[in-house]
């Protein structure tokens, strides 16, 4: 078994403590730090997603292979070109105003960088305006996600992807909406580009938007 292919494993089975070695080790034997980021770890997390889709996996057997790889992505920072380890693109996600949830969308902003995205979280409860702010302030940012998880902040949703379409930022970016209450009518209701049912879809979603 190749090192990449230790790396890979590693990120399957959650195990965190051992990622820095392996990756030094990858290094240390001549591995390319994009060949590791996209063949050891981004490839290794679209497994997890798999499995997770098809039941195999549950929450937390995902949440901790999304921990180990968010360790081994920073230790390879400082050997990617500038630092920089994104490779299709940014990610502004945010629960809609009125709602204070935020598993779910954690999950998600854990996901979506596994599959090469930098994340920008901008937490719960988040305005319109403050969508709208973020997308502007960061004209690198191609993907943007919203989640509601009640039914009574479904009307947020709504109000921030017609206001972020209203302010002609639909060239730039494309709209991810998800949540307990959402369903597709939803959100091709509200003009959304797509509609996650989960973490692992979104991730799906967004390497998708790129391909």
């Amino acid at each position: 078994m190749s090192k990449i292919q230790e790396i890979s494993k590693a990120i399957e089975l959650g195990k965190k403590k051992i990622m820095r070695g392996l990756v030094e080790e990858a290094l240390a034997e001549g591995f390319k730090p994009i060949d590791i980021l996209n063949q050891g770890m981004i490839d290794a997390m679209g497994i997890v997603g798999e499995k997770f889709k098809a039941n195999e996996i549950y929450v937390p057997e995902m949440l901790v292979a999304a921990r180990a790889m968010k360790e081994g992505v920073e230790l390879l920072k400082p050997h990617l070109a500038g630092g920089q380890t994104t490779v299709l693109g940014k990610f502004i996600v945010g629960t809609v105003e009125g709602d204070l949830h935020d598993i779910g969308k954690n999950l998600v902003a854990m996901m979506v960088e596994s599959a090469g995205y930098a994340v920008i979280d901008l937490g719960v409860d988040v305005s319109t305006e403050k969508f709208i702010d973020a997308i502007k302030a960061n004209p690198d940012c191609n993907l943007v996600g919203l989640s509601a998880l009640l039914t009574t902040t479904m009307p947020s949703l709504k109000k921030s992807v017609a206001a972020i379409i209203e302010a002609g930022l639909k060239d730039q970016v494309k709209i991810i909406v998800g949540g307990a209450p959402i369903t597709q009518e939803f959100a091709d209701m509200i003009g959304a580009d797509a509609f996650a049912a989960d973490a692992a879809s979104a991730a799906v979603i967004a390497k998708a938007f790129v391909a």
